[in-house]
């Protein structure tokens, strides 16, 4: 068994968080993610501006404070902190002056490439790699190993592939691992951050990083040091299971992972047993994190109170015309309120414009209302000159096109192969969409359920799949007995994020008796009722879980660093949604 820590799971998360682990208790391996899609653009501008820059600087900060610590315990550190610079950062901890043997993996910048690739427009460009470069160079002998762009459980793959000595079909153990690399990878998520029933943790304070023990099968214990703030239950990881999760399968550059098959256990006090998961070969592709730049934008808040609401926003719409903005009234206001705050609403205005000189001129346009528009008149802040927009898009290569390199702690470079894949019929663009079936969206094969499962299909769900065919003929079939009208949150949990400009939304019930109320009542045409701002839905359904993954497509615009929503990264979707309501069969109350 291998103990792997989690110390960040995003670019600014707790600084002190590594030395916590050091000092909380014995642990193999530490792990950070500290890149995201959003990263990778804020990195890239930086890059820009300097070329030596473009890594997670937090990181050095962690490494002078704990990297001696870390070498007398024996401890590993791996970490994707190198973003667009792996090489540069992997220099800069070696200038720290410990004693450290550092590596670093290296072949995901397609930048230098992107118009061969048909990758065009790119300002970023880098494919999400493995952890078989990780594992190189551990055994190598590295203490240190800096990534730039691998998939986040990558992390945790490679150091158990490491420690257990797995090929690249051991499939299952890879799959297993997978699993316990995405629900640490998040950090306090898994601990019982941002959890939806956060009332009953305990320490939320100042929650705890959590620890995968990883067994030779890739099964594991999902953990914490003791004392260390918060929970690890069977609810908490099932939450961060189906964070930001498209489907039932799962694709990475290692492994294709089953998520139908996961099987959780209680294990002892804050700890949950993952096992049962199974594998099949990763794609033949390799998915591309593209970052463009596409224009400017602004925006302003204008602060609407007391009387004629409508009218006033009705007034500054025509004061600001154009087509190029957006207008989002929130009826934040309520009747006869008794402080001012309650007696206002907002009205949110931003501009897209490929025009720099419209975004600026578009503060000056909102200021020069201020005397001149609705009673009451303020912003909530003076707009500003305007900021340019990225956009996020996936892309997928075959692997061939892929370098995945291993630099060892010698400076020995070697050049990772890729696992076998299957033959798959690829697109005819094979840059544009992500491959069909077996990785597509088709049924999924059948697996055997663990111990009290029902049985698994994977099935997808899509809109006009209303229920469950051959069991209500896709329609919601009501409950025997009363029912009750509350928010559907009393006895359902979510879980939701951004998965570029689509939303993921992942439920789960927390007694297993109502999870056929839950297959039967929340279909993709319900999920619509009740959140009317979704489009195009994806279903699916995680039996072993209890649970159903929606994604919403297209939700989120181009992604969060471009959309106009109150909420771009999807965040509260999934607190929205538990607050609606719904009538409930009283006996599941």
């Amino acid at each position: 068994m291998i103990r792997i820590a989690n110390v960040s799971g995003f670019y600014g998360d707790r600084i002190s968080a590594m030395r916590e682990m050091l000092d909380g208790g014995p642990v193999d391996v530490i792990t950070g993610d500290y890149l995201a899609e959003l990263t990778m653009l804020i990195l890239g501008r930086q890059k820009m501006a300097d070329p030596s820059a473009g890594y997670a600087r937090t990181f050095l900060k962690q490494a002078k404070e704990c990297l001696a610590d870390a070498l007398e315990r024996g401890v590993k550190i791996v970490v994707n902190a190198g973003g667009l610079n792996p090489a540069g950062l992997a220099d800069a901890v070696r200038a720290l002056g410990f004693p450290a043997r550092v590596a670093h993996v290296e072949g995901d910048d397609l930048l230098p490439r992107a118009a061969e690739l048909g990758l065009h427009g790119a300002l970023t460009a880098n494919a999400y790699l493995g952890g078989w470069g990780i594992a190189s160079c551990l055994n190598a002998g590295a203490d240190v190993v800096v990534t730039g762009r691998v998939t986040d459980a990558s992390l945790v793959v490679g150091a158990a592939a490491a420690h257990h000595g797995w090929t690249p079909t051991d499939y299952d153990a890879l799959a297993g691992a997978t699993v316990a690399g995405h629900v640490i990878e998040c950090g306090t998520q898994a601990t019982g951050g941002n959890y939806a029933f956060f009332t009953e943790i305990p320490g939320a304070e100042h929650l705890g990083f959590p620890i995968a023990e990883v067994e030779a099968d890739g099964s594991s214990v999902i953990t914490k040091h003791p004392g260390a703030g918060g929970a690890v239950t069977v609810e908490t990881v099932t939450a961060q299971l189906l964070y930001e999760i498209q489907g039932a399968r799962y694709l990475g550059p290692d492994v294709t992972t089953h998520f139908d098959t996961i099987a959780l256990t209680p294990d002892g006090p804050d700890r949950v047993r993952i096992s049962g998961v199974q594998g099949s070969p990763p794609p033949p592709t390799v998915k591309v994190c593209v970052n463009t730049l596409d224009g400017f934008r602004n925006s302003a808040t204008f602060v609407l109170t007391g009387l004629d609401i409508d009218a006033k926003a009705a007034l500054v719409r025509r004061q600001l015309p154009g087509e190029d903005i957006t207008w989002t009234l929130a009826r934040t206001d309520r009747e006869d309120a008794d402080t001012e705050e309650t007696a206002s609403a907002l009205l949110h205005a931003t501009v897209r414009t490929p025009d720099p000189a419209r975004a600026k001129a578009f503060s000056r346009a909102a200021v020069e209302l201020a005397l001149a528009s609705y009673p009451g008149f303020t912003l909530t802040a003076p707009p500003s000159d305007g900021t340019p927009v990225g956009v996020y898009r996936p892309e997928y290569v075959p692997h061939t096109d892929v370098p995945h390199i291993a630099v060892h702690p010698d400076g020995t470079r070697t050049t990772i192969p890729w696992p076998p894949t299957p033959p798959v019929s690829a697109p005819s663009e094979h840059h544009q969409t992500a491959p069909t079936a077996p990785w597509g969206d088709g049924p999924a094969p059948v697996y055997s359920a663990p111990a009290g499962g029902e049985g698994v299909t994977g099935r997808l769900w899509t809109e006009g799949g209303e229920g469950r065919a051959g069991v209500d003929g896709g329609v919601r079939v009501a409950a025997s007995g009363g029912t009750r009208r509350l928010p559907i949150g009393v006895v359902v949990g979510a879980r939701s994020g951004d998965k570029g400009g689509d939303a993921n939304l992942g439920v789960w019930v927390r007694d297993p008796n109502a999870y056929p109320w839950l297959v039967r009542e929340l279909t993709v045409g319900r999920l619509k009722e009740l959140l009317p701002e979704a489009g195009d839905v994806e279903r699916d359904e995680l039996p072993n879980l209890h649970a159903l993954n929606f994604v919403l497509k297209g939700l989120l615009g181009q992604g969060v660093a471009a959309s106009t929503r109150f909420d771009p990264q999807a965040k509260g979707l999934g607190e929205w949604f538990r607050s609606r309501h719904v009538d409930i069969p009283e006996e599941l109350l």
